[in-house]
């Protein structure tokens, strides 16, 4: 017999920008036989895993969000084929070490690990792979959805097909996510043989992206963002493969999963990222490695996950918050585009540290909404200034609009409507697959005067 969600609490929640902090309804899943909970004055619900998204796409402010960190457990793993079923509320962190001890890798991950399966799902996220591997939902066998009416479909790619496709980047508004059963790859250990090499210019990386591509399963660069004139879109780019167990370190998988990790452990006044502090980095990390190309061993969490090491890390952004303004341009213009991007942030002032630049390959994502697209993409996190950054993001808009480009709905807290539309074609065919007890603060934005 199956129990009801627990009933509604309410909590201020804020997504991973701290920009927007707004009281929510709660429900929560503690198994996933748990019925849909029945709603009590709120108008509608969202899924919400572990809140990395980092505008309001994981927001539902004046309605309620559906805590699913309780379906934590795993179901099965096959560790001949590489096939494991977990419920949606499990981490990518959570998998990372029982994979690795079997000598399989999940086989796209984003920037961090402290993302659910769930969540990974809805925003279909990708990594650095995607030229070689697609996104997250490329390696989906099969998940459940559960709907507001108590209906419950299994999706895959052969079965209720577009429920499968709506699902997978459909930011958790199609339904629930209990479970998901994902294909695994095989690697020889949690080592990558990395090479780093330093460039000079947008030209300069355009040039290395060909021989990296083809020889190289992850790609991606660091772009000094302030650089200007000769120097601009200066930076490194770092290129790896998982490492044979010829020559790699011997250091057993859990004490790398489990290393101790720093924390920031207050909010501090005022914002420590400031020009200042990010031209001083920016000049120290291109210089600090001293040849132009140097290769390496490295573990799996510093290349992958490397602000992971740093809990609260968003902390250091001050009370005011962040934006990551993530974007994609089509290969047809790319080296224009992306060089008129950079050229427009750095005239600005208004860096960022973490800045980074790689390429989508030509493998079409499942989801309806999925935000790769064959070309190149540059994310970078600004501290929230007010009407500066905002004059910066309009700017930024036309460029990307211009490029017939998209912006990434998982780091947004802002893109206006025409531009989500104009990027994402395939949004009034999603539309049909909207829950009706579903919502977010994020589609009632881009949704407006629909």
């Amino acid at each position: 017999m199956t129990v009801a969600a627990d009933a509604m609490r309410a909590r201020v929640v804020s997504s991973w920008g701290n920009v927007i902090r707004a009281p929510h309804a709660i429900y929560t899943l503690r198994t996933r036989q748990d019925r849909f909970p029945q709603l009590t004055g709120a108008a509608t619900v969202l899924p919400f895993g572990n809140g990395r998204s980092y505008g309001d796409s994981c927001l539902n402010v004046g309605g309620a969000l559906l805590q699913t960190r309780g379906l934590d457990h795993f179901i099965h793993f096959d560790r001949a084929t590489g096939r494991l079923a977990c419920e949606a509320g499990v981490l990518l962190s959570d998998i990372l070490p029982i994979a690795l001890a079997a000598g399989w890798f999940l086989p796209v991950v984003p920037g961090t690990a402290f993302v659910t399966v769930g969540g990974a799902i809805a925003n279909d996220v990708h990594g650095k792979n995607h030229h070689r591997a697609g996104t997250f939902g490329c390696h989906v066998c099969r998940f459940e959805l559960l709907r507001s009416n108590g209906e419950r479909l299994i999706c895959a790619p052969d079965a209720h097909v577009r429920w499968f496709e709506a699902t997978i980047g459909g930011l958790g508004l199609t339904g629930v996510v209990t479970w998901a059963e994902l294909q695994l790859r095989r690697i020889a250990g949690p080592w990558m043989d990395l090479e780093t090499i330093r460039f000079g210019s947008v030209a300069e990386f355009f040039g290395l992206c060909a021989a990296s591509d083809r020889d190289f399963e992850y790609t991606v660069a660091w772009i000094d963002c302030l650089a200007r004139g000769k120097r601009l879109g200066r930076g490194l780019l770092q290129r790896a493969n998982h490492a044979g167990p010829d020559g790699a370190p011997r250091q057993v998988v859990s004490e790398l999963v489990h290393a101790r990790r720093k924390m920031v452990p207050f909010v501090p006044p005022v914002s420590l990222i400031n020009s200042l502090s990010l031209r001083a980095f920016n000049t120290l990390y291109y210089h600090w490695q001293r040849a132009p190309q140097r290769r390496s061993v490295q573990d799996f969490r510093r290349f992958f996950f490397p602000l992971d090491a740093i809990l609260h890390w968003n902390r250091l952004y001050g009370p005011r918050g962040f934006y990551q303004y993530q974007c994609v341009v089509p290969n047809e213009v790319a080296r224009d585009a992306t060089r008129e991007l950079l050229a427009t942030i750095a005239s600005s002032g208004l860096g960022s540290f973490l800045a980074v630049l790689k390429r989508f390959g030509s493998g079409r994502s499942p989801g309806m909404l999925s935000f790769p697209m064959e070309g190149v993409t540059l994310a970078l996190d600004f501290p929230n200034s007010g009407a500066g950054i905002d004059r910066l993001f309009t700017r930024l808009d036309a460029i990307v609009a211009g490029a017939h480009g998209r912006v990434y709905p998982a780091k947004d807290g802002r893109m206006p409507a025409s531009l989500f539309r104009s990027g994402f074609p395939r949004w009034r065919e999603f539309e049909q697959y909207i829950d009706p007890a579903m919502s977010s603060s994020f589609w009632r934005r881009v949704m407006q005067h629909a």
